[in-house]
């Protein structure tokens, strides 16, 4: 049971990527993106194509940020240059995207697994630091000794990079170019009077959320040991349900806590995928209709909940004017 909730952790540190990427085009830019379902593979199969060529890891998946942040931009283009409506826009890259993946793997699926990746590196350097050591021995000193996980250290360095994603893109947001796009999502009309250009704007926020996902399908496929031609399917809806559990349980005031509240709504959502398939009725099969249970919920439990207060609060202005009546009658 821990060694499954431990690896739901290091799981949605790595798909928290993703989940920024669908926040920016989907929250900031008001854009639903559907590119995502072919930009996570594209990560994935650029990166997976070019290790086992025999690249360095870490500039495969430099080369595959890279290629996503031009999907991404590819998207924009038909949006705005070629005056396609923003969803089709998506779908049609999504589409194209599908083809291209299976171009550059050349097959449908590539393995990882006797290849070197970012984490095999991750893990021989994680071990000469010999931290593992230190905190399994806590573990142990408080009789855990048989739940401690293999390594502790693709959880640390992922949770890290996150959380370093995560401090970029709230530093973008907050430059005259993030403002330009955080304007655009809220009131293109406003921001074009201002004379700015909201295509490339729009593009360029496109990019950029592409290239988290690229960057994550890369990630991914490195951890998993392959890359798969339909690993993206459904990549759309799992980002949303990050964003939108992490919203509802952390809040959304503001971009830091936004941003934040996306990383934990991915670890979330891994933790409530992971314990729903214990459920002894339900198989792995069974994950797509988990995911959209989980954003069913998401989406309509905060409304329940605004309606409940919406009541109480009615309830008490009515209160209290009964009892501004009454004692205006005494």
């Amino acid at each position: 049971m821990f060694n499954a909730v431990f690896g739901s952790f290091e799981a949605g540190a790595i798909y928290a990527l993703m989940a920024l990427g669908v926040y920016l085009s989907f929250r900031i830019l008001d854009f639903p993106d559907m590119t995502v379902d072919g930009s996570f593979v594209t990560g994935a199969s650029v990166a997976a194509v070019l290790i086992v060529g025999g690249m360095n890891p870490f500039l495969a998946t430099a080369v595959a940020i890279i290629v996503g942040f031009i999907a991404g931009c590819m998207t924009g283009l038909l949006h705005t240059k070629g005056k396609i409506n923003p969803l089709l826009s998506g779908i049609l890259m999504m589409i194209a995207l599908y083809s291209i993946n299976l171009r550059i793997m050349g097959k449908s699926n590539v393995p990882l697994l006797q290849e070197e990746t970012i984490f095999t590196n991750l893990i021989s350097f994680w071990q000469g630091l010999r931290i593992d050591d230190s905190i399994n021995g806590l573990f142990q000193m408080l009789g855990l000794g048989d739940v401690v996980p293999k390594t502790w250290g693709i959880l640390i360095v992922m949770l890290l990079v996150a959380y370093i994603v995560k401090k970029g893109l709230d530093f973008f947001l907050k430059t005259d170019i993030g403002l330009a796009i955080r304007a655009t999502g809220d009131n293109e009309t406003m921001i074009r009077s201002f004379s700015a250009d909201t295509d490339m704007l729009k593009i360029l926020g496109l990019g950029l959320s592409n290239a988290m996902v690229a960057f994550s399908g890369a990630l991914v496929a490195q951890y998993s040991g392959f890359s798969d031609v339909g690993m993206g399917i459904g990549m759309i809806v799992i980002g949303l349900a990050s964003v939108i559990i992490g919203e509802a349980v952390f809040g959304a005031k503001k971009i830091v806590r936004a941003t934040l509240a996306v990383i934990g709504g991915s670890i979330l959502y891994r933790l409530i995928v992971t314990m729903a398939l214990r459920v002894d009725f339900l198989e792995t099969g069974d994950m797509k209709l988990i995911t959209a249970i989980i954003v069913i919920f998401a989406l309509i439990l905060p409304k329940i909940n605004s309606g409940r207060k919406e009541k109480q609060r009615k309830k008490k202005r009515m209160m209290q004017s009964l009892e501004q009546n009454q004692a205006f009658k005494a």
